[in-house]
């Protein structure tokens, strides 16, 4: 099992991160990732710019998204988005992409959540073409594309890897039929999540988020929680806190279970919390 860390992407700071993540570097994680959240009420940094931020920073990182919600994005743009991160950091991105559990701004973003699934294929598709093929034509239920250019490349060859997050059988299936990986959300149960990678192959690459927290911090779990999802109780259900032993014994069930990449998520104290999850747990794995 390898580890990724969150970069503190809510309420954030520009010195916070830059000594975050120039400390991950010396530790020893592999990845450094965002989270996705264009709508909402708390401050949280877009992802593919702090992607682009955190690849000057870094050198050894890989860079990782979980996850786009691409059927709300156009996907030229965001194709050519991911394609230069990858570029500036020398080909060490991850692009997590899902469907997303809702559909009630799909107005605001100017698109009908009506055939979602298929915009979903179709932008991930048009993506793939753009980053492999020298001039993409694609006619589409979405978009029509005629002899389209996109440079550069990314520096990834066909592309960055594809990990497809979701919940429920159907994105499970997507995952293997068109992606490189599956990553559980953070705000799945690991009981449930351990339920829905049983229907992956055992040899399918496996991820889950999960947030965690040293020692006795639930006041401050759920402020976080109120904060980024507007549920305080979800802190109770899916993050996992307290001592070193314990957090441990959580990180090994997930490791029995065939995950080989735990993206760990301190909401707190963050480079504190990475430091102290780096010294008393990661050793112990």
């Amino acid at each position: 099992m390898e580890f990724g860390i969150a970069i503190p992407q809510t309420f954030p700071d520009p010195a916070r991160i830059q000594s975050f993540l120039r400390r991950a570097e010396e530790l020893p994680f592999a990845a450094a990732w965002c989270i996705e959240q264009v709508i909402g009420t708390a401050p949280v940094l877009e992802s593919v710019t702090t992607l682009g931020y955190a690849a000057a920073i870094t050198k050894r990182l890989r860079l990782g998204v979980a996850v786009l919600i691409i059927a709300q994005r156009n996907p030229i743009d965001l194709a050519k988005a991911l394609s230069s991160v990858d570029v500036l950091s020398n080909g060490r991105l991850i692009v997590g992409v899902g469907l997303g559990a809702s559909t009630r701004h799909y107005a605001a973003f100017g698109i009908s959540p009506d055939g979602r699934v298929a915009r979903f294929r179709e932008n991930l598709e048009t993506m793939k073409h753009l980053w492999t093929e020298g001039s993409v034509t694609v006619h589409g239920r979405f978009a029509q594309l005629e002899n389209v250019p996109m440079e550069p490349k990314p520096v990834q060859k066909p592309h960055p890897p594809i990990w497809i997050g979701g919940h429920v059988e159907a994105a499970l299936r997507r995952a293997v039929e068109l992606g490189d990986g599956y990553i559980g959300a953070g705000s799945t149960p690991t009981s449930v999540f351990l339920e829905d990678i049983k229907q992956l192959p055992p040899d399918f690459p496996k991820a889950k988020r999960l947030y965690v927290a040293m020692g006795e911090s639930v006041p401050r779990l759920r402020e976080w929680f109120g904060a980024f999802y507007h549920k305080p109780e979800m802190a109770d259900q899916v993050a996992v806190w307290g001592s070193s032993e314990h957090i441990t014994d959580e990180i090994r069930r997930l490791k029995d279970a065939g995950v080989s990449h735990l993206l760990l998520n301190p909401v707190f104290d963050e480079e504190e919390q990475m430091q102290r999850l780096a010294d008393e747990v990661l050793p112990h794995v």
